[in-house]
C-alpha cells in the first residue's frame, strides 16, 4: 500500500496571521497572536480534540449509541522554557446519549487515544495524555 501524502499551502496575511489549507478545499486562519484566530499551539489541541471525537462519535455509533450532546475540553500543559511545548494534555468528555453508558464511553474514549487518533499519535511521545469522563 502506498503512503498517503498530505499537502496543504499556508499564506501569510499580516503580522503573525496566515491563511491555509488543502488546496482547493475550505481554509482555516492561525494567528501567532491569537486575536483574529486561534495560534499554532491552540490549533494543535484543537486538531487532537476534533480527531480523537471523530473516533469517539464514530465507534459510538458502531455501539449504537445516538450521540445527544458530546464536548471536548482541553487543558495542554506548556513547558516554561523554550521550546514552549506541551508537556502535557488533558481531555475532559462530556456526552450524552441514548443507549450511552460509562463503559461504552470509556472503551470508545481508550480505543481512541490507545490505537486511532493520528492526531495524538504524531506528538512526541513524551508528551502526557490522560482524560476524565463525564456522562450528562
Amino acid at each position: 500500500m502506498a503512503q498517503e501524502i498530505k499537502h496543504i499551502t499556508l499564506q501569510w496575511q499580516k503580522d503573525l496571521v496566515f491563511q491555509g489549507g488543502e488546496p482547493g478545499k475550505p481554509e482555516v486562519l492561525i494567528d501567532g497572536d491569537n486575536a483574529l484566530g486561534p495560534g499554532p499551539m491552540l490549533t494543535l489541541i484543537l486538531a487532537a480534540a476534533s480527531c480523537t471525537g471523530s473516533d469517539v462519535v464514530l465507534i459510538l455509533q458502531k455501539k449504537r449509541v445516538e450521540l445527544k450532546e458530546f464536548r471536548i475540553d482541553v487543558a495542554g500543559t506548556r513547558r516554561e522554557q523554550e521550546p514552549r511545548r506541551y508537556v502535557a494534555i488533558q481531555f475532559t468528555y462530556r456526552l450524552r446519549g441514548d443507549g450511552l453508558d460509562e463503559a461504552k464511553a470509556r472503551h470508545a474514549i481508550d480505543l481512541s487515544l490507545e490505537k486511532y487518533c493520528s492526531v495524538i499519535h504524531s506528538l512526541a511521545p513524551d508528551i502526557r495524555i490522560g482524560y476524565e469522563l463525564e456522562l450528562l
